[in-house]
């Protein structure tokens, strides 16, 4: 069976037979042989078919053409003319030049063209993105494109001359939804490559300005876990008795923020007051560093606790809270060693389900932005401000357990002793 029809989107015939379709213009059906028909392609001047059976010749349907061959060959002379390029026209290309796709998703797009016989992409530029089988004109495919933009080169052509023009396909960021954070049970942590923060959370020697400075911002849900000092994040030293470190601390017996900086030893700390992370509630932390000095003088304490200052949903509650040292400070480097999150260098980790989302960092002090990264406690993407994170984790949006990805960045935290169940959808 030969199915012969018009296609109306490409005004041009469809030849289609068991080992494809072909679609062309300028035919001419005759009867040389009784009972059959042959087709001719007038503009190339040989036959494409050839004393087929009229009653093989069908619609797209694959409902045969009724009458003799006489017939059959007259029905379908009246079907080519009425296709193509009858008064010699060139083609015009007719769809829209023009297609937006939001990143991950497929596109599904047909070219059209008044009197098209054939039709040229070039889609080395759009990886991905390919032709429908049978149908040349429709392209299908693109969801692993980027954002950005991409120019598509196309032409439609006849016997009579060609239309060219460029498709521009635009691959847009899809809208920011906040649906993951992610949970911590008794000996779960997450862990990362700490050399690749060492110029953001790392330090040679005692602060030397705004180059050592850096902000940390996340979301976190306590729990109503008794259980003291629990650690939210290190950053530091393997040796943490005597050299520094980095280390933010939930104590969930009176519902505290703890920052120390430095070492066992050597160290400037901060306790807030009681209840500014109330158990079962999701509260917005930023802690920030301006990177100057911190040790070791007694004189000037004062001066190395006024580099930090702790903010919860978006107030600074640094003066509400409690200094102490041992032995006036920290005036040591900080080592690229240890980066995690929901663990010390050894135990103290988070306990009974606490919940981090949307951590970022970093290599400088945000302490004056941060009501824009608070954004009036509703999360949103964090590279739409003036100052983008250096790192940047989603906590479960857009990952692959055991994997959470750096949207900023490369270091890409792996989840130690916790399960896909820990990416639990409990968000601010």
């Amino acid at each position: 069976m030969i199915k012969i029809y018009k296609d109306v989107a490409a005004n041009a015939i469809f030849i289609e037979d068991p080992n494809g379709a072909q679609f062309m213009n300028t035919l001419h059906a005759t009867v040389s042989v009784p009972d059959t028909v042959s087709v001719t392609d007038q503009a190339k001047g040989f036959e494409i078919l050839t004393a087929i059976p009229h009653t093989d010749i069908a619609d797209k349907n694959g409902n045969p053409y009724p009458g003799t061959a006489v017939q059959v060959c007259d029905t379908l002379n009246a079907l080519f003319a009425l296709s193509g390029t009858s008064e010699g026209e060139a083609p015009a290309i007719t769809s829209s030049t023009v297609i937006a796709l939001v990143e991950g998703e497929t596109l599904n797009y047909e070219l059209t063209a008044d009197h098209g016989v054939g039709y040229e992409w070039d889609l080395s530029s759009v990886s991905g993105v390919t032709t429908v089988e049978g149908n040349v004109r429709k392209l299908v495919g693109g969801s692993s494109l980027s954002v950005g933009t991409y120019n598509i080169p196309v032409k439609a052509i006849n016997y009579n001359g060609e239309d060219s023009k460029t498709i521009v396909l635009t691959v847009s960021t899809p809208p920011f939804a906040d649906t993951k954070s992610v949970q911590f049970n008794t000996s779960d942590y997450l862990g990362a490559n700490a050399a690749l923060l060492d110029a953001t959370l790392g330090r040679a020697s005692n602060g030397s300005g705004s180059s050592d400075a850096w902000s940390i911002s996340f979301w976190f849900k306590g729990s109503s876990s008794n259980s003291n000092g629990q650690t939210i994040l290190y950053f530091g030293d393997n040796d943490i008795t005597n050299s520094g470190n980095v280390y933010l601390r939930y104590r969930g017996g009176n519902d505290q923020l703890r920052l120390s900086y430095g070492s066992s030893n050597n160290k400037v700390q901060w306790s807030s007051a009681s209840n500014v992370l109330p158990a079962n509630t999701w509260k917005h932390v930023v802690v920030t560093y301006d990177g100057g000095t911190t040790g070791a003088s007694s004189g000037n304490l004062s001066n190395f606790y006024s580099r930090f200052k702790v903010f919860i949903d978006g107030v600074d509650i640094t003066l509400g809270g409690l200094w102490t040292h041992n032995n006036f400070g920290y005036s040591g480097g900080i080592d690229a060693d240890n980066f995690r999150v929901g663990r010390y260098a050894s135990g103290n980790y988070l306990q009974s389900g606490c919940k981090i989302d949307e951590l970022s960092i970093w290599n400088s002090d945000q302490s004056s932005n941060v009501s824009s990264i608070y954004n009036s406690g509703n999360t949103f993407d964090l590279t739409t401000l003036g100052t983008s994170p250096t790192h940047w984790w989603r906590m479960g949006d857009g990952d692959t357990y055991p994997t959470l990805q750096d949207q900023v960045g490369s270091a890409h935290f792996v989840m130690y002793n916790m399960t896909v169940a820990d990416i639990v959808s409990d968000v601010p």
